[in-house]
């Protein structure tokens, strides 16, 4: 049950703007985001109609436009990776739903932005920032999750006859199959659609499309249910026929344009972990500070004090590789483009381990209260275990980490 969400005990420290890894920007960025957020009173029990809520909230803010370039109304030249992590993190300090929000913008509109036409930009980026539109991501597949080369989804190519019976370009591609666990599922106005258009081809014949929502032969009315509420649902395409102008970026270069976009977006992942370890910590607090037994405060306990230290530890450790992981991707793409998947992998799996073992420590610390449904550490106990299961499970990332450790 999502509920509105309760202020904090505290507001987040910004202790952390001064490392080597942030410029002024985004120290001016934070400035003015930590009060924005904490300002923000949104009724979360509908989480479809929260969701809403908080894309027109956060177009409306202006932090939108940190999803997209500015060369098509955002707030940057470029894809920021530390703009992005400083958002989702205390995005997700405040309401696990708005990072939720605001990162599925960046993530479903972030293949336009990468490889996207023109036309392409100019339609949807300009109202992605604005909040005018919503965007999602669809790659995965019932038995294609981390193994993305089993897609089973097709996308057909028809050409248009002519006098001359040269076929040289196509018409249309139709898309047949189906996607889950679609984040924004039901409530997006397009998708960024993965599909086969070499069968056999593996992860070398897969392209990406543009789906816009009212697309004959697509219908996103299956909604998924799961323990920490955001919209979710399984896309189902039958003979779902789109122009050839949608086919975005090259003809089975689909792969990598989702892997560059996830390698983008994998940091902030670890970001919104932080956020929510940040929240389960300050909670932590000042239950401790609050709390009297035996003629004293639980926080003058020794073991809640050693536990209290584990877990400022455990927060920090991840912030530095999440901060890390954003500045190195940031400086590669000054030197054109150096990938970063280990180190992103690293903070995105590290993050969320200890943000799990975080808010465990916190729930704990609460004792009966903490398992109270509404409960802020209750609530954050369901919204982080999912961060360790998408955008590549903890073991999918220890998999990466190790080819790459090998490989050096």
């Amino acid at each position: 049950m999502h509920i509105a969400t309760p202020p904090a005990p505290c507001p987040p420290s910004t202790a952390h703007l001064a490392l080597p890894f942030f410029d002024d920007a985004h120290r001016t960025l934070a400035e003015g985001l930590v009060p924005w957020a904490a300002a923000q009173e949104v009724d979360e029990t509908d989480d479809r109609a929260a969701c809403r809520d908080w894309v027109k909230r956060l177009g409306a803010g202006g932090w939108l436009r940190y999803c997209v370039p500015a060369a098509h109304g955002g707030a940057l030249p470029a894809l920021d990776s530390r703009a992005l992590v400083l958002l989702r993190e205390t995005l997700a300090y405040h309401s696990p739903l708005a990072d939720f929000a605001f990162a599925m913008q960046g993530l479903g509109s972030g293949a336009i932005t990468l490889a996207g036409s023109s036309a392409q930009q100019a339609h949807y980026l300009q109202g992605v920032a604005r909040g005018e539109l919503i965007a999602a991501f669809a790659l995965s597949e019932p038995e294609a999750g981390s193994d993305v080369g089993a897609m089973q989804t097709i996308a057909r190519s028809a050409y248009p006859s002519s006098a001359s019976g040269q076929n040289d370009h196509r018409s249309t591609f139709s898309l047949t199959g189906t996607k889950t666990w679609i984040s924004n599922g039901g409530i997006a106005d397009f998708y960024c659609v993965f599909a086969k258009t070499e069968p056999t081809g593996g992860t070398r014949g897969i392209s990406a499309f543009i789906v816009d929502a009212n697309t004959p032969g697509l219908d996103a009315s299956r909604h998924i249910h799961v323990m920490a509420p955001h919209p979710l649902a399984t896309l189902q395409f039958d003979n779902c026929t789109v122009p050839a102008t949608a086919l975005l970026g090259e003809e089975n270069g689909g792969f990598k344009l989702a892997m560059r976009t996830l390698d983008i977006f994998r940091a902030s992942v670890a970001a919104a972990a932080l956020g929510m370890a940040r929240r389960a910590l300050a909670e932590a607090v000042h239950h401790a500070r609050q709390r009297r037994m035996f003629g004293q405060t639980l926080a003058d306990f020794q073991l809640t004090q050693a536990k209290i230290g584990e877990m400022a530890a455990l927060v920090d450790s991840a912030a530095l590789l999440t901060y890390r992981a954003a500045w190195l991707r940031d400086e590669g793409e000054k030197r054109g483009g150096t990938r970063v998947t280990a180190e992103a992998a690293m903070a995105k799996m590290t993050a969320t381990e200890n943000a799990q073992r975080v808010i465990d420590m916190a729930l704990q610390l609460h004792g009966g209260r903490g398992v109270e449904v509404g409960s802020k550490v209750e609530s954050l106990y369901r919204d982080i275990r999912s961060l360790r299961i998408y955008e590549g499970a903890t073991e999918v990332q220890q998999l990466i980490i190790g080819k790459a450790v090998l490989q050096e």
